[in-house]
């Protein structure tokens, strides 16, 4: 086992002893100013997947890290180069969940919440690659992601996909299309997989060092390639839908037929294969050209096999997931007013008391209203700067110990300052 290093001023990072700490490249901070759109996006989120009938389940940030490499594949960039793994002091290797998906299938079976049922969970959070980061595309990302067991037609993929063209609605997006593919049955991958590879091999002087290592071990993964030069040999590469068994054939054609009915446009795309091994049968991507060559935002399908692969019978899966810093850049999502909608102003010391418990009343009798209260002091001129700065629509000025008395001077638009009741407040501010 390997002893941990003490954490001493000797060994840290010297290039953070000398100014002023920076978060992790590729790991940023969420600001106030950017919190507001997070909210509103992380809210429409959780209103979709509840009208689909949606519970949320909350997964460990970290996992063993042989739960990824069994359920991810280990000949996948995601296990190969991207995940974050250490030892802990016990020696056990441990990773930052890249995805949340295994996670899941790992806690169903812990806690015995798909034996012999349905289930429709969602969860949201943060998830760990350690890759090049870009616009939308950061090494602590954040995901949410559905996943539904016990279901085994064709509808559900379609049904998926529906709650994501829902959502997009919702949140104003139009500049996305839907791509489709069918992965089969691994029978169907394994006649396929040969003929691929007697084809790649034929061309190997044309495949660049990657395609040539993963030719034996995922030729379906070269297929994902992103390189210029090799387009033109994949284009013609034999297509994993020719070989596909019959269930799998009738199966995509009956979640064509369905999106068909539903009027939800989509392009079938025979190298979509997804990055993840444990996809089978109808696997689905949202794409957009606004992001750059990253356009993914949404991506999914069918796993049947992983539950088992996991340790569990046999199962029938599907899901996807969203990235949620992609899908903010997309959001119509309002600028922010501010932080309060009233701000009180305390004239003096004496009536701080008054202040705190007139704010309290509103924060109580006016559901939804953010009341902020003046806390240290200050002129009168400095708390009106302060009210202003905190986007306040009206300042609340207390004019005596009792709090009995309030003017009530508007910051925004039109309107005259006036002095009424506390008692008659509530009612004015109602209106």
């Amino acid at each position: 086992m390997n002893t941990p290093t003490p954490l001493t001023t000797d060994n840290l990072d010297p290039t953070t002893m000398s100014k002023t700490p920076k978060s992790i490249r590729g790991m940023h901070d969420v600001l106030p100013d950017d919190t507001p759109a997070w909210q509103r996006l992380e809210a429409a989120l959780r209103d979709t997947a509840a009208a689909f009938g949606y519970e949320e389940i909350r997964m460990p940030i970290v996992e063993h890290t042989g739960l990824f490499a069994r359920a991810i594949g280990e000949v996948t960039d995601i296990v190969e180069k991207e995940m974050y793994t250490f030892e802990d002091r016990n020696g056990d290797s441990l990773t930052l969940r890249p995805e949340g998906t295994a996670g899941c299938v790992r806690a169903c079976l812990q806690h015995g919440l798909i034996h012999n049922q349905q289930r429709r969970l969602w969860y949201s959070g943060a998830m760990f690659r350690h890759e090049r980061p870009q616009k939308g595309r950061y090494r602590q990302f954040h995901q949410f992601g559905v996943e539904t067991f016990g279901v085994a037609g064709p509808e559900l993929e379609v049904e998926l996909i529906q709650m994501a063209a829902s959502l997009w609605r919702r949140l104003g997006i139009a500049d996305v299309r839907l791509e489709i593919n069918t992965l089969g049955q691994p029978e169907a991958r394994a006649r396929h997989r040969q003929v691929l590879i007697e084809y790649l091999e034929a061309h190997s002087d044309q495949l660049d060092e990657e395609a040539r290592r993963r030719l034996h071990e995922n030729p379906l993964r070269v297929l994902d390639s992103k390189n210029p030069a090799m387009q033109p040999i994949l284009e013609a590469a034999p297509k994993l839908i020719d070989y596909l068994d019959e269930e799998s054939a009738t199966d995509f054609e009956k979640a064509c037929e369905l999106l068909d009915t539903l009027g939800i446009p989509y392009r079938v795309n025979p190298r979509l294969v997804r990055g993840l091994d444990y996809y089978n049968k109808l696997v689905f991507e949202w794409v957009t050209e606004s992001l750059g060559a990253q356009g993914t935002i949404c991506a999914g399908g069918r796993y049947d096999g992983l539950v088992e692969q996991l340790g569990g019978r046999a199962t029938p899966a599907a899901g996807f997931a969203i990235g949620i810093e992609r899908l903010l850049l997309l959001a119509e999502t309002p600028a922010e007013t501010g932080r309060a909608d009233l701000y009180v102003v305390v004239p003096e010391v004496a009536r701080q008391g008054a202040a705190l418990r007139l704010a309290d009343t509103l924060r109580r009798t006016l559901a939804g209203r953010r009341v902020q209260c003046n806390l240290d002091g200050g002129s009168l001129k400095a708390q009106f700067r302060r009210a202003d700065r905190s986007g306040a629509e009206m300042a609340l000025i207390v004019e005596d110990e009792a709090g009995e008395q309030v003017s009530v001077k508007p910051l925004r638009g039109d309107g005259e300052q006036q002095t009424i009741t506390a008692d008659a407040l509530g009612s004015l501010l109602a209106t």
